[in-house]
């Protein structure tokens, strides 16, 4: 199988820790693209129409596009175990969905903030992505925390990838603050082998 992928995509970040944690990193092949919110990547539009990472491209030619649709592939395909039956299973499925919401909201506070000349940003744009993040944030660290000390699933790990994307790019926001138990969870989950062999490249 291939992923078409670019490192510094939280979403793809998610992909590849997952892979990591199941050990098949190599059972997916990695295809790097330069794709834009504005330009799209010709291979990728070939294969996800919707121009967005990661894409899998399956050993029987079919093409597999936004990463929960993904990690349910690769972890039922790997019988891994990421996402659990019973009650904890909408648990998991809320929670991965509120990390990835995390990283909708920063992802287009960083297109509108790098892509877009300065004078055509949109101020109020920027604090109201940044204000759904922050509340989700305050939410996770304030009902959540019982659940990401649990068994390791696939909301551990969008929500790690999502606070190290905020991190990453959004680093003075200081989404730590008033966060504490939230903070030192993921200061732990950073240690994890998968998230350290999954660090985005420094630019």
């Amino acid at each position: 199988m291939k992923l078409i992928h670019s490192p510094m995509s939280p979403y793809v970040r998610k992909i590849h820790v997952m892979l990591h944690e199941l050990g098949k990193t190599d059972a997916v092949e990695l295809h790097e693209v330069q794709t834009t919110a504005f330009q799209s990547d010709d291979a990728l539009v070939a294969t996800n129409p919707l121009g967005k990472i990661p894409a899998l491209q399956r050993d029987d030619g079919i093409t597999l596009y936004d990463s929960r649709v993904i990690s349910t592939f690769l972890n039922e395909t790997y019988q891994g175990g990421l996402y659990p039956q019973g009650g904890r299973k909408w648990e998991t499925l809320v929670l991965e969905a509120t990390g990835d919401g995390i990283m909708d909201s920063t992802v287009s506070m960083s297109y509108e903030m790098r892509l877009r000349p300065e004078n055509e940003q949109s101020p109020k744009w920027i604090e109201a992505q940044w204000e759904k993040a922050s509340r989700a944030i305050g939410v996770i660290n304030s009902r959540w925390m019982s659940h990401l000390h649990g068994p390791l699933d696939m909301a551990q790990i969008s929500v790690a990838c999502a606070l190290s994307y905020a991190n990453f790019r959004h680093g003075a926001r200081q989404w730590q603050t008033g966060n504490t138990a939230l903070a030192e969870w993921h200061g732990k989950f950073e240690s994890r082998p998968s998230m350290q062999a999954t660090k985005p490249p420094e630019v």
